[in-house]
């Protein structure tokens, strides 16, 4: 099996639940409190991934995991500046008390890249990319409807378009995983379970 099947395997497998927050916001006005909420869970989120992306750098060399962990430290940036349009300086966000269900995204990521084979993350990252960036652009969209600024929707459209050479070292990664003995199944299991702790998420986010 090569990357184009597990990848178009894996796309038919994804939920595609409905996003009740998302529908909320482009519904709009969404209360500030809400908000400076979906802003200190993505803190914490964001802040582990970043770790998690550096930790994958340390076991595998490819500069995939580097540039992904650096992409993490670009987007916690950007991200203050949604908080401050919420209210919310980076103090804020650090002493935000994350909910646990909503974090089981980054758990999961953080416990991939401790023991995961070399495969799983980029080939989570090329089975969710369409699914999570129209997301993020829908959200992004949805904010500016309400007002908020091109600066404090910056987050959100940094997530909502993943570069093409970004997606081909992915696939390369992929590749280079299934030829040293990765296993398909379990590279598509962990691309099942990113797709269904980021619809936990956004459904936490919702409550």
């Amino acid at each position: 099996m090569d990357v184009a099947d597990l990848v178009a395997r894996g796309r038919q497998a994804l939920t595609k639940a409905p996003n009740r927050f998302l529908e909320l916001v482009e519904a709009g006005p969404v209360e500030t409190g809400r908000l400076r909420g979906l802003a200190g869970e993505l803190y914490h989120l964001v802040s582990s991934d970043r770790q998690s992306f550096a930790l994958l750098a340390a076991r595998f060399p490819e500069p995939l995991f580097l540039a992904m962990a650096g992409a993490e430290d670009e987007a916690l940036a950007l991200l203050l500046d949604f908080g401050a349009a919420v209210g919310a300086g980076e103090a804020d966000l650090r002493a935000h008390e994350p909910r646990p269900l909503a974090q089981a995204y980054p758990a999961f990521l953080a416990r991939t890249a401790v023991f995961g084979p070399r495969g799983a993350v980029p080939l989570a990252l090329l089975v969710n990319v369409e699914e999570s960036g129209g997301t993020y652009a829908r959200l992004a969209d949805a904010l500016q409807a309400q007002g908020f600024s091109d600066r404090a929707v910056a987050h959100f459209r940094f997530f909502a378009e993943t570069p093409q050479e970004v997606l081909d070292q992915a696939a390369e990664v992929v590749a280079k995983g299934l030829a040293a003995g990765d296993d398909p199944v379990e590279l598509l299991r962990a691309a099942r379970m990113v797709d269904a702790y980021e619809a936990a998420f956004w459904s936490v986010i919702a409550e």
